[in-house]
Order: structure tokens, then sequence, then C-alpha cells
């Protein structure tokens, strides 16, 4: 099966792009083969202008899931990426304590997963990959489980951060409104194989809050957005017919 086909894009230093399409369209094969997870049948992938064969150590992963470790504490699981880097035990779990102040996380350093909300479990899963230190993230529907309200609140979260600490992020959703809240750009992708179809500049204005989510400007996107992907799902089950 294929999965994406003649897809080209690029994304600058410090920029937001998410990226949107119909279920199924790729767009996890998309970020497992641009973090070197699995070779690319064809085509390059480029850093700084340079084809670099083994992605790992610039790229930070975070899943839908928190994939937090139940058995170890906060601070045990912010730290374990940093230990798994090599750093050793007492200086990442030192490192994992001050950015656990920063984000004034740090009264849950002893806590354990099951004693924290969906949302805090989340926070915690960015707070491990983002100590890794890594210049690009690559985030796989990371509120996709939360209840709305939660989601939400952990949207503004992650763009306070952002505005702090300024990654390069990638970020798949489905949900076409967290795009256009959080993304300087929006990507949208054919059905499979995907492709880049369309790219919608959010010109919306930074810092942002979710007062923005009720503007003329946002609806305007919105609508575009939506009228395009409606089209590309109707142009997917004709094909399929």
């Amino acid at each position: 099966m294929v999965a994406i086909e003649d897809i080209g894009f690029s994304v600058k230093a410090g920029e937001f792009v998410a990226l949107v399409g119909p279920s199924g369209c790729g767009k996890s094969t998309l970020l497992n083969v641009t973090a070197g997870l699995m070779p690319p049948t064809s085509g390059d992938i480029l850093i700084d202008g340079v084809v670099v064969e083994d992605r790992r150590p610039y790229f930070g992963y975070m899943f839908q899931s928190d994939l937090l470790m139940p058995w170890a504490d906060i601070r045990k699981n912010v730290a374990l990426g940093l230990e798994i880097l090599g750093t050793p035990r007492r200086e990442a779990r030192d490192r994992a304590m001050e950015i656990l102040r920063e984000f004034e996380l740090d009264q849950f350093a002893d806590k354990y997963p099951i004693q924290l909300s969906g949302g805090m479990r989340q926070r915690v899963a960015f707070m491990r990959t983002l100590l890794c230190n890594r210049s690009v993230l690559l985030l796989d529907e990371p509120f996709g489980a939360l209840d709305a309200l939660t989601r939400s609140v952990m949207q503004e979260w992650l763009l306070g951060v952002w505005e702090r600490t300024r990654p390069t992020i990638i970020l798949i959703t489905h949900d076409v409104e967290e795009a256009i809240f959080l993304a300087d750009r929006v990507l949208m992708m054919t059905a499979r194989p995907g492709r880049i179809r369309k790219e919608v500049s959010v010109n919306l204005g930074r810092p942002r809050d979710h007062s923005v989510l009720t503007t003329p400007e946002f609806n305007i996107i919105k609508e575009e957005i939506l009228e395009e992907l409606f089209r590309e799902v109707a142009r997917s089950r004709n094909n399929d017919e």
C-alpha cells in the first residue's frame, strides 16, 4: 500500500506547522518517515539543506498517548528521555526538577501518573520531549484523547511554551480549529496516497488566546479549510465507487 506520494514541503526554524487531512491519509506515516523511524521508499529529507540519513537525533516525538511509565514518579518520567540518551541519572533528574519548577509542576514530582489528570499527564509527556532539547518537535494528535475543555486549556499552554522556547513544531491534528489556533501555516493532505493539496497561511497575529476563535478572520480561514477537506472526502468516495 502506498501511504504517501509526491510530497514536498519545507518548515522554517521556529515555525509552527499543522497537518490536517482525511483519516488514513498518511499523516502519521509522514511523521514517522520524517523522524527516521521508517525509511522512505523514495525521496529525501533534508535538514538545513543537507540529506540526513539518521534523523533521530534531530527530532522529539510526542504521541496521542502520554506513554508515561506507571511505576515511575513524575520526576523519573520526565528524566527518562535524558537517561536513555546517556545523561547520568542524577543529572537527568536534577534537570527534570528544573523544568518541572519552570512549568509549576514541581509539587507533583513525587506523584505517579495514575494520580494525575489526563491534561497533566500530557504536560509531563511534553516536558519529557522538550527536555531532550531537539530542534524539531513532532506532535501526533497530542490532545486528541482529552475532553474539549481540557484540550482548550492544553492548547493555550502549548502556545505559551512555544512562544517562550520557539522550537520548530510539526503538529498532526483532526481538529481544524486546533490547527488554525496553534499554527503559522496549515497543510492540507489528500486522501491516500497522501499528498499536500493546499497550504493556508494563518495571519492572525501573536500572541493568541481562545478569543480569536470567534473572530471573522478565524472563521474565514476555518471555512476555507473545511470546504477543501469536505471536497477531498467527497472526491475520495467517488474514486472508491
